[in-house]
């Protein structure tokens, strides 16, 4: 399965936005990708040009995803954007990620539960996080899973994912820039896809105060595709072939889930 990322620097015009997203899924789609991975906060930016998240959240079925639900029909093609999620009666809203199959509509929708508290910054402020576990869905014989950027950072958070079964872990970002940030995102992104013997697509914000750097990672930790700091897309393939040998060199997850059934008897 051909699985493509795609980043740019989101402005606080939704309308602008949708544009880039449509361009950008278009060259996913001619190079023959089945899903196309797009950053947190793709909607809106996240910062000053952004105002009250209130008045930019729409619901899932509002217009922002229904475009999406179009684009992906027309283009016959999984899109994996991120989103806020308006939450009636609330000051906040959630940062949501939704992945939109070119037949059904939205098939999954995440909620971020470990919010950007952290660096300076204080994501709480705008956002409620979410409280379900992130939910898998199939693509092509594949599971599929999908967080938000910084519950990247939680390892115990993603081997839950890894032990029910995920095949692909979807990671949409906003990775703000900063010193050693563009080291950490590369670092985890590797030590994840490693410890689960999973692949690993993470789609990044790019231009101003973020990191960019979207790259798709092997079951091993080897880098398949990714972009550096500019606009752009790039896609790689995803294999059954390719888990189940790492799988056989290093069996982490048999291993993980044996020594969990010893404790749970003892």
């Amino acid at each position: 399965m051909r699985v493509a990322v795609g980043q740019y620097s989101a402005t606080g015009d939704k309308a602008e936005n949708l544009k880039t997203i449509t361009r950008l899924a278009e060259a996913a789609a001619r190079s023959d990708a089945r899903l196309a991975l797009f950053p947190e906060l793709a909607m809106v930016d996240f910062g000053p040009s952004a105002g009250d998240l209130r008045s930019e959240a729409e619901p899932l079925d509002g217009p922002f995803v229904e475009n999406l639900v179009r684009l992906a029909e027309r283009l016959e093609l999984t899109v994996v954007v991120g989103i806020y999620e308006s939450i009636p009666g609330d000051t906040r809203v959630h940062n949501t990620a939704v992945a939109l199959d070119p037949r059904m509509g939205v098939v999954a929708a995440y909620r971020k539960r470990n919010l950007y508290d952290a660096f300076g910054e204080r994501e709480s402020e705008r956002i409620r996080p979410g409280s379900a576990e992130p939910p898998l869905f199939q693509l092509d014989g594949y599971t599929v899973a999908l967080v938000v950027c910084y519950d990247l950072r939680f390892p115990s958070f993603i081997e839950r994912i890894g032990d029910r079964g995920a095949d692909l872990l979807l990671v949409p970002a906003a990775w703000v820039a900063g010193p050693l940030k563009e080291d950490h995102w590369q670092v985890m992104t590797q030590a994840r896809a490693i410890e689960n013997t999973i692949y690993v697509a993470g789609a990044g914000q790019c231009g101003k105060g973020y990191c960019g750097l979207s790259r798709i990672v092997d079951p091993m930790g080897v880098v398949t595709a990714s972009l550096g700091e500019a606009e752009g897309v790039t896609a790689t393939d995803v294999t059954k072939e390719r888990i189940e040998e790492v799988r056989a060199r290093l069996p982490l997850l048999a291993q993980r889930r044996a020594a969990a059934e010893v404790t749970t008897r003892s």
